[in-house]
């Protein structure tokens, strides 16, 4: 009888997988994100990818939440499994608002500090693909891991600057002459800088990790 239970239970090494499902969805998520900057004929297109890539985030993060309830040993804490495919769902759900506030405001051209924001969003994206993809074998892998998070933390301090320097530019040119513009662009950078500072959380969520198991 336990052995038939435990059977249906499932197995710990169906969070990694889920972790590397998801952490699909997001790089490809970031990847039509930063397609969109380059405006045209593709902007729509690219714009439902992100839609869809975050409709396919969301199921799995129900998944994982529903397995950490189900599953009696789980690969590392609970609550840190939590911590972990939320801040990677937040990641895209901001790339999600990102791509809505584009469509909102109708955007079409972009500056050359939200293309580079953008790169920097694609890189955490790869990042943390390559993270998660390392947990299965944390201990022999955990320096590897902090090196990971240690360079998303970089690019998001590279993002901050990316983000004063184009606010300013955008300010100096649009201020006196034209608000809305300079408001709508505003309005970009914010999202652009959040979406990396969600990447950021988790860097901080996966070197916590680390550190509990090493």
């Amino acid at each position: 009888m336990l052995r038939w239970f435990h059977a249906l239970m499932p197995k710990e090494e169906k969070f990694f997988d889920l972790f590397a499902r998801h952490s699909k969805a997001v790089l490809a998520g970031a990847e039509a994100l930063r397609a969109m900057m380059e405006g045209g004929e593709a902007l729509p297109q690219n714009y439902q990818m992100v839609m869809d890539r975050e409709q396919d985030a969301d199921d799995v993060t129900r998944e994982v939440l529903i397995a950490v309830r189900r599953t009696f040993i789980t690969p590392f804490d609970r609550g840190n499994i939590r911590d972990l495919i939320t801040s990677m769902d937040n990641s895209i759900d901001q790339m999600q608002k990102t791509a809505k506030g584009i469509k909102l405001f109708d955007v079409t051209e972009f500056t050359p500090q939200m293309k580079e924001m953008a790169d920097a969003i694609v890189k955490c994206a790869q990042l943390v693909q390559e993270g998660v993809q390392l947990l299965r074998s944390i201990s022999s892998e955990a320096v590897h891991i902090s090196t990971l998070t240690e360079h998303i933390s970089q690019l998001e301090g590279r993002a901050d600057e990316l983000h004063d320097v184009g606010l300013k530019v955008l300010y100096q040119t649009h201020a006196q002459t034209n608000a809305m513009a300079f408001f709508i662009g505003n309005e970009i950078y914010d999202h652009l800088e959040k979406v990396v500072d969600r990447f950021d959380d988790v860097a901080n969520v996966m070197h916590g990790i680390v550190i509990e198991h090493v």
